[in-house]
């Protein structure tokens, strides 16, 4: 019998964080957020749901600036669930700070869509959260995943290829 621990992924240095050179930002959509009050806790530490909250406000703006607003697909009958999520919290976020949330769509399969996401500071010098995030695409009526994406819903989605905003 062995009594040999598995081995732990490492953790990259600290120091491999701390500046976001391994992202290239010319494709993603950028929306900024100024961190007030009501985000944080008594510490003055954005609390980490609001995290989540921007991620979703920059999906949300960035498919409304290829033409697709929320609404309309609530009015087609659909709706985007998330399915998965993986936050990377590099450095606390605190009461004052603007930050740009970044955000792209890496790929559509079917009816599942992937995001990427970083919450980087102006300057893009520093990198403060990272996140994956899969939806997909519900019919809001019988609360099953669709078939097929909704034609003119799939159509703009083709956009987001050739979408530039630093």
């Amino acid at each position: 019998m062995s009594t040999a621990q598995p081995t732990q992924p490492e953790i990259p240095p600290t120091s491999a964080i701390d500046k976001p050179t391994n992202y290239a930002f010319e494709d993603w959509f950028t929306y900024p957020v100024r961190v007030y009050p009501h985000h944080t806790d008594c510490a003055g530490i954005v609390w980490h749901g609001n995290y989540i909250t921007w991620m979703e406000e920059a999906r949300v703006e960035c498919l409304r600036s290829i033409g697709i607003d929320y609404t309309d697909l609530v009015a087609l009958g659909c709706d985007l669930a998330v399915v998965n999520l993986s936050l990377h919290y590099h450095r606390s976020l605190v009461l004052g700070l603007d930050v740009l949330v970044k955000t792209r769509m890496t790929d559509v399969t079917g009816v599942r869509m992937n995001w990427d996401y970083a919450i980087v500071s102006p300057d893009r010098q520093q990198l403060y959260t990272t996140a994956k995030v899969t939806l997909v695409a519900l019919d809001r009526e019988r609360g099953k995943i669709m078939r097929q994406l909704p034609g003119a819903f799939k159509d703009a989605l083709l956009k987001i290829s050739t979408f530039k905003n630093n």
